[in-house]
């Protein structure tokens, strides 16, 4: 039976080559072993010309961060992107590296050259797999489904889907009686059918309601919780919209009264002015590409659940 090394690292925060490069191997090395000293003799086993050291975090789930100084003068990009592979080759493991928020490469200075680079390494490497995913799922898609871009066909790819209602009620009631509150079964759904069962929304939702709860959820609570919500996001979605133009200001009026497709006919365009008829394949894509809104088989629809609700308050 083959023992399987499991490295997680989220990437979001990364906006350089080299940034990449430091919590790539960090959270690699680190995942060799829970002991500070392990950890530093396997980075200077496989890292030439560093100087690691542990950073003792204040965050209260974290101990410490191992930190290497990786950097293009003494470490070259191959050197760090073949360490999940020289690590599980020598070890005798299998080694599966997650990269959460993946889409972040396709952001950073150079991102072409550095997918290269990437790609070259890990298409080669037999002991180490990669498990890439991200939340934002047209960049995702650029990244592995367009032909010119080096991630094309690395692999497979999959779109999970939201998790059920009733998955989530018995977790959420379970929360509220580890707190010492009580949720219905009913109001445990509204929170889940409010926000579409948009994952972080439905935490969120949950967490604010219950900080609000005295013993039981009320509606007036429950409402007091969405305001905490809305309160909470609305910033981002003002500062999302602040360039948009009265097109695509309209484009997305039009969705969010009910249409989602043949916005060229009459009944759409007496009501929503788009500009010229050619203006209207610009204005999805750009509101595609900005991930506002989303192209499904039924025609496009506001992708996030809870700036449908402050748009349709605020800006129809």
């Amino acid at each position: 039976m083959v023992n399987i090394s499991v490295v997680y690292m989220y990437i979001y925060q990364c906006r350089t080559e080299y940034d990449f490069y430091e919590k790539f191997a960090s959270a690699v090395i680190q995942s060799t072993s829970t002991k500070m000293e392990k950890m530093l003799a396997t980075a200077k086993e496989f890292i030439m010309s560093i100087a690691p050291k542990i950073v003792y975090s204040p965050e209260p789930n974290t101990d410490f961060s191992l930190s290497l100084g990786i950097n293009p003068r003494t470490n070259p990009p191959e050197e760090i992107l073949s360490l999940p592979e020289r690590i599980a080759e020598k070890r005798g493991v299998r080694m599966v590296v997650c990269i959460d928020e993946f889409q972040q490469i396709g952001e950073m200075t150079n991102s072409l050259m550095i997918q290269r680079k990437i790609r070259s390494v890990w298409q080669h490497h037999q002991h180490a797999s990669y498990c890439l995913f991200g939340s934002k799922r047209h960049l995702m898609e650029t990244l592995f489904y367009s032909r010119s871009m080096p991630f094309y066909q690395f692999g497979d790819m999959f779109f999970l889907k939201r998790i059920p209602t009733e998955k989530w009620v018995p977790f959420i009631i379970g929360r509220f009686q580890f707190a010492g509150k009580k949720i219905s079964e009913q109001w445990a759904e509204k929170i889940c059918q409010t926000v579409e069962n948009y994952s972080a929304y439905v935490q969120q939702l949950a967490w604010n309601v219950l900080a609000l709860t005295e013993k039981e959820v009320t509606e007036q609570v429950f409402q007091e919780g969405m305001e905490a919500t809305m309160s909470q996001v609305i910033p981002l979605f003002v500062e999302q919209t602040a360039n948009f133009s009265t097109y695509q200001l309209n484009l997305l009026r039009a969705i969010c009264r009910g249409y989602h497709g043949d916005f060229g006919t009459k009944e759409v365009t007496n009501q929503f002015y788009f500009g010229t008829r050619s203006n209207l394949p610009k204005l999805k894509k750009t509101l595609i590409e900005r991930e506002i809104v989303e192209q499904t088989e039924q025609g496009l629809y506001i992708a996030d659940p809870l700036f449908k609700v402050w748009f349709s308050r605020e800006m129809m």
